[in-house]
């Protein structure tokens, strides 16, 4: 499928030589046919192009332009539009193949071989949509409708993640899009996929597919929040999945930077005490957004840090034990004192921010 993409049988397009009057002028900002750069392959790429160009040096006046360069010019224009309509037609290609309908009865090699032209038809689609017009044009298509009604938690685990993974594509940082998501309620059915789909995969896109939709995304949040989205996303936490905890604990910690709003909600959900019991399990990686999101989930907020100072807690025990526990193990014996501060920077700093505040605290009661 990748030899299908949007380059693959366009011609380059050489760049005639300047005009002798440009040639001569400061700088040799012009150099002749060599070392000029390809011509732009869609909209997207003759955009950078005029933005590069205009913010250089501004050159002394220049001649006017020759036919040769604006012959160039004319058919670079006709090359990146030419780019775009192509992408289009492969996007509309691949959505052919994604609405027919499932074979009813057919033998094993035949659905093996319709879910792997399927498959294909996802992965191109995600290529193609990497580009922010493309993205725009496929959710024209209709194809968000597509992707979320029949395929997002329907048929086998490989077309799932690949139309998760293809939702997130799109949607991140686009808000067009991201409404359009949220509208067709496909925040729900991700939320689902990250909370109960029995393949790891799946949760791990649908995962990012979440990311895309709340972060830095009002409406997204909200949805997010009526879903009763924290507790999915602690649930993750929870879960044997290495890269799934990281991102859940990375997503939990970036939220709470963005939306300090939200920490009364989570601290009556019992934040504070699942997020230390994860700290007492062995250590990992992961711990580091934990605690990231413990400090965070704390910090200028009082009702969190009373949280943590109740005594049954043991918060700050725990945190100097394992510090000395990852000084002193073997395990955690690296070779420098600066990769040995990596692993136990993050119970320092939490440890840290707790002991100042629980002092501030003390000595305003007194």
């Amino acid at each position: 499928m990748a030899d299908q993409g949007s380059g693959g049988s366009r011609r380059p397009l050489a760049l005639p030589p300047a005009s002798q009057g440009c040639s001569s002028g400061s700088g040799g900002s012009s150099s002749g046919g060599s070392g000029n750069p390809p011509p732009p392959r869609n909209l997207q790429g003759l955009l950078q192009m005029a933005i590069t160009a205009g913010s250089e040096e501004p050159d002394p006046p220049r001649e006017p332009m020759s036919e040769e360069r604006r012959q160039w010019l004319q058919e670079a224009m006709s090359a990146a539009c030419r780019g775009q309509r192509e992408e289009v037609e492969q996007m509309k290609n691949c959505l052919r193949v994604l609405s027919q309908p499932m074979p009813p009865s057919a033998g094993e090699a035949e659905l093996a071989s319709d879910q792997q032209e399927r498959e294909g038809a996802l992965e191109l689609l995600a290529d193609l949509c990497e580009n922010m017009d493309n993205a725009a044009d496929f959710c024209q298509l209709s194809g968000m409708h597509l992707l979320v009604g029949r395929y997002l938690e329907a048929g086998p685990a490989g077309l799932r993640w690949r139309a998760a993974q293809l939702i997130g594509t799109c949607s991140q940082n686009v808000a067009a899009i991201q409404e359009q998501v949220l509208g067709l309620g496909a925040l729900r059915k991700l939320l689902r996929l990250l909370d109960r789909d029995p393949c790891e995969s799946v949760r791990v896109k649908a995962l990012f597919a979440i990311s895309c939709l709340v972060r830095e995304q009002e409406a997204g949040l909200l949805q997010f929040l009526r879903l009763d989205g924290f507790s999915v996303l602690m649930r993750a936490m929870q879960q044997h999945v290495q890269k799934l905890k990281v991102k859940s604990a990375f997503l939990l910690q970036n939220l709470l930077v963005g939306h300090p709003e939200h920490k009364g909600t989570l601290c009556s959900m019992g934040m504070v005490q699942q997020l230390v019991a994860l700290v007492r399990t062995e250590h990992s990686p992961f711990h580091e957004h934990v605690l990231g999101a413990l400090c965070s989930l704390v910090t200028d907020f009082p009702q969190g840090m009373r949280e943590c100072r109740e005594p049954e807690l043991g918060l700050e025990e725990l945190l100097r034990h394992r510090c000395q526990l990852l000084q002193q193990h073997e395990e955690y014996q690296l070779d420098s004192r600066e990769s040995l501060s990596c692993v136990t920077a993050p119970f320092d700093e939490c440890a840290g921010c707790f002991h100042s505040l629980t002092t501030t605290n003390t000595a305003k009661k007194e």
